[in-house]
């Protein structure tokens, strides 16, 4: 096995203590409101966000930060973070970022990893530090690509196990059905234009709006 496999595994491992598992990104008030109710309604809203959230939005910007790095340009790598940290609609998605991302950096000093660039950027992002490790360990961009999409699928679906609350076999065919579409998702998002990246999910951002007044929780997004 490459050693390149078993790195990006570490990155894409929900063992990886970012806190990941804090966070629903508004799928808790879904719940709460009667939108997501059973398996049916969690795959849809998954699915919804995989395509125009994520796959319009954060994967091209994490390709793009993954070039900067390799190109070693902190200039463009502090323009994309800034671009990303803008895009988080409300407090919530902006502190789980900026905490997921600082938990990340004091991990890079655990394993005495040199990773310098990010380190210069003000408010570091996590798909910004994410993709500088991922560079750092050279990964192969479409790989890192694949892999960001799905941990963000499976922290997804282990909210939804929680919070619909859903059993273990459901949980696994929404991993089914959603990794089916994480390989044509990652090419679009590789070949897709910056000009044409797009975070516009109303509903997404109502949710997450909605959820920072939740009166009972589990997530902290």
């Amino acid at each position: 096995m490459k050693p390149q496999l078993a790195r990006l595994l570490q990155l894409a491992s929900p063992t990886l203590p970012v806190g990941a598992y804090c966070y629903s990104q508004g799928l808790e008030w879904a719940v709460e409101s009667g939108a997501v109710t059973n398996e049916a309604s969690t795959l849809a809203w998954i699915g919804d966000l995989l395509q125009w959230n994520m796959g319009r939005f954060e994967a091209p910007l994490l390709a793009q930060m993954m070039a900067a790095c390799a190109m070693e340009d902190g200039e463009r790598l502090a323009q994309l973070n800034a671009r990303y940290l803008a895009s988080r609609e409300t407090a919530e998605l902006r502190a789980e970022t900026l905490q997921m991302a600082y938990s990340l950096l004091r991990l890079l000093d655990e394993l005495s990893l040199d990773v310098v660039l990010v380190r210069q950027i003000d408010k570091p992002t996590f798909p910004t530090v994410w993709a500088s490790i991922a560079v750092h360990w050279e990964i192969d961009v479409d790989d890192a690509l694949s892999a960001y999409l799905w941990s963000w699928i499976e922290n997804q679906t282990m909210a939804a196990l929680k919070s619909v609350p859903l059993g273990q076999a459901a949980g696994q065919r929404i991993l089914a059905a959603m990794g089916q579409q994480i390989a044509t998702v990652a090419q679009q998002a590789r070949a897709m234009e910056e000009v044409d990246y797009s975070n516009f999910a109303p509903g997404f951002a109502i949710a997450c709006s909605r959820h920072e007044t939740q009166y009972t929780r589990l997530f902290r997004s």
